[in-house]
């Protein structure tokens, strides 16, 4: 099996625009979000058993899963993110084991699974090497009010929920910081992605 690396971060910290520049260097991206819209499609298993944990009010008008619905819901209630956890997390598996499984003959030296709770749910541990990316908490407040449209205090209350980036940080094999200079980011992928390869040619040979 090709190697695969876990690449996660903190919020608003730019992961899936380290993704994409991973990807500019010829390395297949799963990506968990996109698998996460994927499952919960209509008609599909995956909304029908969230609309009976949640109830209707979870769809737009069109009868797709309103996603800012269902995290203003599961935000601040455990009970109703481990429901929610527990239905989406073994449909983004199989998708996510599914995805990886046709990129085996890709010529790329190893795939990236791009995902925000892979230290949260220690399944880190099953990846050939973990990626964090990091920006300081600043910048991640100004980016959740420019993306999201929270207020201040909305976006320090949705860090502050996180687990704490430094933890994240702590267990990464690499750490990629994105504070807004995109091609200082591009240089640090880049490094990350020589070492990458030099590694799991090297396994590879033993």
């Amino acid at each position: 099996m090709k190697p695969v690396v876990g690449l996660t971060g903190g919020i608003a910290c730019g992961k899936t625009t380290v993704a994409g520049m991973f990807g500019d260097l010829g390395i297949p991206v799963v990506d968990a979000d996109r698998l996460a819209r994927d499952v919960v499609e209509p008609g599909t298993p995956g909304l029908e058993q969230i609309v009976r944990a949640f109830g209707d009010g979870v769809l737009d008008g069109s009868g797709r899963l309103d996603r800012k619905k269902v995290g203003d819901l599961v935000f601040g209630d455990d009970g109703a993110r481990k429901t929610l956890n527990a239905i989406m997390h073994p449909l983004i598996g199989a998708a996510g084991a599914e995805r990886m499984t046709a990129h085996q003959d890709d010529p790329a030296p190893y795939l990236l699974y791009e995902a925000a709770l892979l230290v949260e749910t220690s399944s880190y541990k099953a990846f050939s090497a973990l990626v964090v990316v990091g920006a300081d908490e600043s910048l991640q407040r100004l980016r959740l009010i420019a993306r999201d449209g929270f207020t201040a205090s909305e976006a320090d209350a949705r860090i502050t929920s996180q687990l704490p980036l430094a933890q994240k940080v702590a267990v990464a094999d690499h750490v990629v910081t994105n504070n807004g200079d995109l091609e200082a980011t591009r240089r640090q992928v880049a490094e990350v992605h020589e070492l990458l390869v030099t590694r799991f040619a090297s396994e590879e040979s033993q």
